[in-house]
């Protein structure tokens, strides 16, 4: 799953399930254990009822057979060459770092194309990994002894071998010194030991999160030698030794980075890899201002471009390129659950701790009058943490969720054992009056009264609001939202800040209210206690921005985790999202089950997407006769 900072259109980021790169842009709030921590025992031998695998899933359920030739989404006969240029998804602005690994600075997007991993991703599946720098895993029969073995022929960049050593290094560095997002990931990871040159094991405890093996199986793997004279926990503009498909190439700091292809790569004919990463060069431009950034679309200074924002969706592409077919323009699926986009309430500050008083701010946003006004009815309402998904609450609960619920009897809101909470379709006038006097209402509650037409506390202290954004194209949404606020005599303002600085603030918690997207996978897992646990609630840089700290999440976090199949997973994520839901600890805002995509006609696709991921620039490549066209119109 993974964490995303809006701000860079009405449409939220896109984001993938729980590949390499989520995991890597995940928050966390625990603090990294130290590899000093660890159980030092001899490695164990090999135990009876052993089983040996060629990928590994959340619940055993694998697609794909051990002797598959390529994964059904690509065209295994692809060509290699050309160059794929777009601006960095999610609206990245700038970078000041090649270490992607830690929490320090502004790392360049999609620096795990430079790492290979124990397995690899099929975005065709839920959770499911296949065999990669590992040809197979052995699993001991409690589940908590994973040998991988190395296949032969895996090396770094610079030539040297991968060897088990490495990956034993690599886990637990990230543990002890990664970002905390890692840490929390790797938590349940007892220790990672060489045995030999070729096998690595890896021990969990005994209460392993089902994605513990999955999440450690697919991070990256470091040189250990390179980071014998090279600081790990350090931001760095050298380009780090690598071992995946890419590595990198000319860069200029803040304004663009080249991944360069290693042609001859010792993992382009995996089954797992066959027919992804066919160009030569990935770019991207990272640009500041996005009307700039569209200007530089229509120029060609870079051809693909996934779009975020209705207006520009919806007025914009109308250039001459559109009109004689230099361009396409596409409106593909996003299978994915769609999660959770709105204006997170930081309840660490005092005025946003009484429910009544989230309520009444989630009451005052007129969706409807945005919608239409503002993004072209392109949107949905979001209800739900698991939007589009089977994890979503609806309606009243089932027995099986009220079995999990029940317990919780007067410790929850009795809305919980209900119709689940759903925000209210307004007039759409821009200032329904119904739901502003309710809002009105829940603030006198909760001892906020109007005084001189302005809503004070007890003491007189006025109720002001700030929200946190970093770019310009939010301000519209901002502004109806703010002007309702201001009739509820709340003090509102929007604070544009750069994105540096927004980072920052957000890793820090130095905020009122601020939009962000929470997406998970299909089989969340440990990610759930990043989001939503008491422990990750107050840990720098945790996704948990809103301080949620309420046990009765905790144990339904836990249960969740316990899970041991996809329908009891199911049940207890609604369980999860009616508490939640009933805390008010949001402002739902929007999504679209779908992406929207522009790009110079220079490319060529398989005729699958994977399901569960865009599929480019991965399984897409250069096609010579359509980039002559284009360079040649008519």
């Amino acid at each position: 799953m993974s964490s995303k900072q809006s701000g860079t259109g009405d449409s939220g980021l896109s984001s993938n399930n729980l590949s390499r790169r989520d995991i890597l842009i995940l928050g966390a709030g625990a603090a990294a254990v130290s590899v000093s921590t660890f159980t030092a025992l001899p490695t164990p031998a090999r135990a009876a009822g052993e089983t040996t695998h060629h990928g590994l899933s959340a619940f055993g359920d694998l697609g794909y057979p051990a002797d598959f030739k390529h994964l059904k989404y690509v065209n295994p006969a692809s060509p290699k060459g050309g160059t794929f240029s777009q601006t960095p998804a999610g609206g990245a602005a700038t970078f000041n770092s090649l270490n992607g690994f830690i929490l320090k600075g502004d790392p360049a997007m999609d620096m795990e194309l430079v790492f290979c991993s124990l397995m690899g991703r099929a975005n065709d599946e839920p959770d499911a990994v296949y065999a990669y720098a590992a040809d197979q895993v052995e699993v001991s029969a409690d589940g908590r002894i994973y040998r991988f073995r190395l296949r032969n022929g895996v090396k770094f960049h610079d030539g040297s071998p991968i060897t088990a050593a490495d990956v034993a290094f690599s886990l637990s560095i990230l543990k002890e010194k990664g970002h905390p997002n890692i840490a929390m990931l790797l938590r349940d990871m007892e220790a990672a030991e060489a045995d030999g040159d070729r096998t690595v094991v890896v021990r969990f405890t005994p209460t392993r999160a089902r994605s513990a093996p999955l999440t450690a199986a697919n991070l990256p793997i470091l040189s250990k030698a390179y980071y014998s004279t090279h600081a790990f926990d350090e931001t760095s503009l050298d380009p780090p030794l690598g071992s995946g498909p890419y590595k990198v190439g000319k860069f200029e700091q803040g304004r663009f980075l080249e991944f360069e292809r290693v042609k001859d790569w010792w993992g382009a004919d995996l089954p797992i890899n066959r027919g992804q990463y066919n160009f030569d060069v990935l770019r991207y431009d990272y640009y500041r201002d996005r009307d700039v950034a569209f200007e530089g679309f229509t120029g060609k200074s870079y051809l693909f471009r996934e779009e975020f924002t209705s207006r520009v969706w919806a007025q914009r592409y109308d250039f001459p390129a559109v009109r004689d077919g230099r361009v396409k323009r596409e409106t593909i699926p996003d299978e994915r659950p769609s999660g959770a986009q709105g204006w997170m309430i930081n309840t660490r500050r005092e005025r946003f701790q009484d429910v009544r008083v989230r309520e009444a701010l989630a009451l005052a946003f007129d969706f409807e009058w945005v919608n239409k006004n503002v993004m072209f009815d392109c949107y949905s309402r979001t209800h739900s943490y698991f939007q589009n998904s089977d994890m979503m609450a609806k309606d009243k609960p089932s027995p099986e969720e009220l079995k999990l619920l029940e317990p919780f009897k007067g410790k929850v809101s009795e809305a919980v054992f209900g119709e689940v909470w759903v925000p209210p379709v307004t007039d759409g006038s821009g200032q329904d009056r119904r739901l502003l006097r309710r809002s009105g209402e829940l603030l006198n509650a909760a001892g906020w009264t109007i005084k001189d037409g302005k809503r004070v506390n007890a003491k007189g202290e006025p109720f002001t609001v700030e929200f946190l954004v970093f770019e310009r194209v939010s301000e519209p949404h901002h502004a109806i939202y703010t002007k309702s606020l201001g009739l509820l005599g709340i003090e509102a303002t929007t604070r544009l800040v750069d994105p540096v600085q927004y980072r920052a603030r957000g890793q820090e918690f130095d905020y009122d209210i601020t939009m962000n997207r929470m997406v998970f996978s299909l089989t969340p897992s440990d990610a759930l206690r990043n989001y939503f646990s008491s422990k990750a609630a107050d840990g720098k840089g945790s996704p948990n921005f809103s301080g949620i700290k309420n046990p009765v999440v905790d144990a339904l976090i836990d249960k969740a985790i316990e899970a041991n199949d996809r329908q009891s997973l199911n049940i207890a994520c609604r369980a999860l999202d009616r508490v939640l839901r009933s805390e008010h600890y949001w402002v739902p805002a929007w999504y679209k089950p779908h992406h929207w995509i522009a790009y110079w006609d220079v490319y060529s696709r398989p005729e699958t997407k994977p399901r569960y991921a865009r599929g480019a620039p991965e399984t897409w490549w250069s096609d010579s006769e359509k980039l002559a066209k284009v360079e040649r119109p008519g």
